[in-house]
């Protein structure tokens, strides 16, 4: 299987490479095999015409609650308090299996639509087994790399963690921690070490720095307790202090940023220029559909207003690519020879960014779902022209709306403003 993609502007996310005002990339058996221009193609190698195009690694969103599709926009005004109470205590009790694979198939849609290529889907609406068996299904029907990562909840979950690990062998799934901010430390250290015994990484929620059960530095407990290392992801970060950052870096941890939601819920400001200076690399997540979409564009052109001066619009782009992979354990994020070759091509004669003079810049600025002509998943194409491929998406959106309209009833939600 031999793909050449030719004469398109390459933005490859490699330092050693650099970007190409008019280049080509090789595809062979789903990986990068090279970039450069006026590459020779085999005579049974498919050939694209990339003119017009820009040419760059696929996005990676390290943090969605994907099982939330089915009532997108409505929590544009909420708060965090007023997202909780309805997400979580008014809609979630009523979600049955169907609803879960429903929200999470038509999410991942959505998600690789815009180029999303992979997407570790933070899943915490587990009310009993069938609905994380629904939700591991929901990602599997959909083209695209998806981690499940599991925020079982209750006394024991060990037992539920232990049986899904099962049914993912590999590395598509991590572990949601309960965490410090809403669990003990011996809770913390208990799910880090089943997660080290399963060789999952970790993933939990730590934001705010108030009714913390053990005060204001979680990161610093954890640290003393040896639960932090190159596998732990901390999702949000707001309000942790720069010397809580650096102890993060030093551990080779990771955090993922939800510019969108975090601004729009009140909470503490973005930790992205922070967390650089710390020596940490930020990756980039949607979180919620229910207060922000589902792309990545979005976040990253928030990320850049909201700290202004503090990183560049090249920063911005390597958190949606490079250092997402780098955080899920992917071999992606940037075009570069023997890595896996998840890609997109954005329409770069589309009026609302013509004339390209500076891809990456373009991208971060201006860039939108729109512009995503193609994507591909390890060397194939999932979506061209515009459309996704072997997706009948009629149907699905019928069941959609189905689902959305029963748990709207059952929980007394009214659609009218």
């Amino acid at each position: 299987m031999k793909t050449l993609l030719r004469g398109g502007m390459v933005v490859s996310m490699d330092p050693a490479l650099g970007d190409l005002p008019r280049g080509d990339v090789l595809i062979e058996d789903g990986r990068i095999a090279a970039i450069g221009t006026a590459l020779d193609a085999d005579a049974d190698a498919e050939v694209v015409d990339t003119t017009g195009k820009i040419v760059l690694p696929g996005f990676v969103d390290t943090h969605r609650h994907t099982w939330q599709t089915a009532f997108r926009g409505l929590g544009a005004d909420w708060t965090f308090d007023q997202y909780r109470v309805a997400a979580h205590g008014t809609l979630k009790p009523h979600y049955r299996p169907e609803d879960v694979y429903l929200g999470n198939l038509l999410g991942r849609l959505e998600a690789l639509n815009s180029g999303v290529t992979t997407v570790l889907d933070w899943f915490h609406c587990a009310l009993h087994p069938e609905n994380a068996d629904a939700a591991i299904a929901g990602l599997r029907d959909a083209p695209g790399h998806s981690i499940f990562c599991y925020g079982a909840d209750g006394p024991d979950v060990e037992p539920e963690i232990r049986r899904v690990r099962k049914l993912l062998p590999g590395d598509d799934m991590a572990l949601g921690l309960r965490g410090p901010v809403v669990s003990t430390m011996d809770e913390t250290a208990a799910d880090v070490a089943l997660a080290r015994e399963l060789g999952l990484a970790v993933s939990t929620h730590v934001h705010g720095t108030g009714g913390w059960p053990h005060g204001d530095r979680p990161i610093e407990g954890m640290r003393a307790r040896g639960l932090l290392d190159e596998r732990t992801t901390i999702v949000h970060g707001n309000g942790l202090s720069d010397d809580q950052l650096a102890m993060l870096a030093d551990a080779g941890s990771s955090v993922s940023v939800s510019p969108d939601v975090e601004l729009k819920m009140g909470f503490e400001p973005l930790i992205t220029g922070r967390a650089l200076a710390a020596g940490l690399r930020p990756s980039l997540s949607v979180d919620d559909c229910l207060s922000a979409g589902g792309d990545l564009f979005g976040a990253m052109r928030t990320a850049l207003a909201a700290e202004r001066g503090g990183v560049t619009a090249r920063d911005v782009l390597e958190f949606a690519t490079v250092n997402g992979a780098r955080a899920c354990g992917r071999d992606t994020g940037s075009l570069t020879p023997g890595k896996t070759a998840d890609l997109v091509l954005l329409d770069a004669e589309d009026l609302s960014v013509f004339p390209v003079a500076d891809p990456v810049r373009t991208i971060v600025s201006a860039g939108h779902p729109g512009l995503v002509d193609s994507v591909y998943v390890a060397g194939k194409a999932v979506k061209r022209d515009g459309r996704l491929l072997d997706v009948d998406l009629p149907p699905l959106r019928a069941r959609l709306l189905e689902s959305r309209e029963r748990i709207a009833a059952a929980a007394g939600v009214s659609w009218t403003p």
